[in-house]
């Protein structure tokens, strides 16, 4: 028997990654290498969701459920960008 693993992914992935690059825009000041350590802090933050399609998960979703998701990747991206300016900021403080 063949397995194929190749579709399964972190749901959260390419949510946070649009709005990684969405959000460029506010913080132009990062770097290339920021952002992913951005994108990378905010996964963290978040629970891991596995799903072949990323529709499986929508479909099953209440309204609320789709809420707490919004709630919870905003909140994870605020802290990600906050926490990796500032660690860029002290870096750059000590030379």
């Amino acid at each position: 028997m063949v397995f194929n693993f190749e579709q399964v992914h972190n749901y959260y992935e390419r949510l946070v990654f649009e709005d990684v690059a969405r959000m460029f825009s506010s913080h132009q000041d990062f770097t290339a290498d920021m952002l992913a350590d951005v994108a990378c802090v905010a996964l963290n933050r978040l629970p891991a969701r596995y799903v072949r399609h990323d529709v499986d998960m929508m479909f099953y979703l209440t309204e609320h459920e789709r809420h707490a998701i919004e709630q919870a990747m905003a909140e994870a991206l605020s802290f990600a960008f906050t926490f990796v300016g500032e660690r860029a900021a002290k870096r750059q403080a000590l030379g």
